[in-house]
């Protein structure tokens, strides 16, 4: 697929101009996948897709509208661009819409160093099958397991480029290859399932498939005979697995958007101690093969490494233009942008602070509680900050596990949470969320 990105954003332009927005930015995406799944070794399906997206979005004063499509027809453009001016003369004033000043801007960026491109061809098809029957072979010689639920490799290649009235333009690429098994142990109502995965920038990094499916199918064998615990007050340690999910929380409650709505226990905390003083959460949008890693953001401004949380107090929101303009604040280069839809603030590659010691260190510490190593559900109070999530993993007595655990729910006060976290030192340093194991002390743990 060979269409000029660049091109079609600036045709998009042109014809938002020609229909009367007086701002307008245009985004194109074009995407190739592939992916192969298999199943009791033979193949099950095999997909290749190619896409190409546009999108637009205009302004006639502070009236907004966003349309997108995939028709790339210059009358086609022109009907789009028509359409959308039409609907932003209808739509509300918005006193915080806008593109950015040509001061904020990004410029002079180095794509290169960034590293998002696997400079090796596309795999073949057969190289994907061979290796998801792989993975499904592992998983199968694990004893206990009954079945694969599932196992898949697949490769992904995109680009996209950016452009708007107020001079920006500009675009990047990125490819990523992942692999999965899902894993099923024991029969009958006696099932169990677990999964892993990997997913890199550069198929050179990703894990052998044949790690990727005995890992998956030694987690579902753990899991067999599960048990409730009696309901009490206990320590929990998160698994590595899971653990990012707290940090997920943290940064929700720190999104701009939110903290603008008033929906967030963070309103009015920046500065606030959020965390113990030895951790800081950072943001690196610049990391060489980063998941979310790129030079500008979705309304053209650079993006910058930052802390978020700097020695346990919250140093900054995540925040887009508007959010910017609506809390008086200044923009931090976090709006991601689809082409059917406006900017919105969201997170880049963050990492937790690591602690010393090990997870098994922790567990010794922890002494009796529970391991947890899946979750299911959330109830989190946005304004509060009280948090009930469904668990399953593993009671550990004398700082070892003795038997697996599901059905049991999680309660307590995420803010008070937060500040009593001890991190492990496990965390996967090429996840878009590195975060170690937590330990939390006295969570109230709902079983029998």
């Amino acid at each position: 697929m060979s269409h000029d990105l660049d091109a079609l954003t600036s045709q998009l332009l042109d014809a938002a101009r020609a229909a009367g927005a007086d701002e307008a930015d245009a985004l194109a995406r074009a995407a190739t996948a592939l992916s192969v799944d298999v199943r009791g070794g033979a193949l099950e399906q095999a997909e290749r897709s190619e896409s190409v997206e546009i999108g637009l979005r205009v302004l006639v004063g502070r009236r907004v509208a966003t349309v997108s499509g995939s028709d790339l027809r210059p009358e086609s453009m022109a009907t789009m661009a028509e359409r959308a001016v039409a609907m932003a003369r209808v739509a509300p004033e918005d006193p915080h819409a806008g593109l950015a000043d040509a001061v904020q801007l990004a410029q002079g960026w180095d794509i290169a160093a960034l590293d998002l491109v696997d400079p090796d061809p596309a795999p073949d098809p057969a190289a994907l099958e061979d290796a998801a029957r792989r993975a499904e072979a592992a998983a199968r010689a694990v004893s206990g397991v009954s079945q694969i639920d599932s196992a898949a490799a697949g490769w992904s290649s995109a680009r996209m480029h950016l452009a708007a009235t107020n001079g920006f333009s500009g675009g990047y690429a990125r490819t990523s290859h992942g692999l999965h098994c899902v894993a099923i142990a024991g029969e009958g109502t006696g099932m169990e399932r677990d999964s892993d995965f990997d997913s890199r920038t550069h198929g050179a990094d990703l894990s052998a498939p044949e790690e990727i499916g005995r890992r998956a199918a030694e987690r579902a064998v753990e899991r067999l005979s599960p048990r409730r615990p009696r309901t009490g007050a206990y320590p929990v340690l998160f698994d590595e697995r899971v653990a990012a999910s707290l940090v997920g929380h943290l940064l929700s409650a720190a999104n701009g958007a939110a903290i603008a709505r008033g929906a967030s226990w963070l309103r009015d905390r920046l500065g606030d101690q959020v965390l113990p003083d030895t951790l800081s959460l950072t943001e690196d949008p610049h990391r060489p093969r980063g998941p979310a890693s790129r030079p500008f953001d979705g309304e053209g401004l650079a993006t910058r490494p930052r802390a978020i949380v700097a020695e346990g107090r919250l140093a900054e929101l995540t925040l887009d233009l508007a959010a910017a303009r609506k809390l008086g604040l200044a923009p931090t280069g976090n709006a991601s942008r689809q082409p059917g839809g406006g900017p919105a603030p969201v997170n880049w590659n963050v990492a937790l602070t690591q602690g010393a010691r090990s997870r098994d260190a922790l567990l010794a510490e922890m002494g009796t509680g529970l391991l947890v190593t899946s979750m299911i559900g959330a109830t989190i109070n946005p304004n509060t900050g009280d948090y009930s999530r469904g668990a399953a993993g593993f009671w550990v007595e004398g700082g070892v596990p003795v038997y697996p655990v599901s059905g049991v729910t999680l309660a307590g006060s995420l803010p008070d949470m937060l500040r009593r976290i001890v991190p492990a030192n496990d965390a996967r340093p090429w996840l878009s969320r590195a975060v170690p194991s937590l330990l939390v002390e006295g969570l109230t743990l709902a079983g029998d």
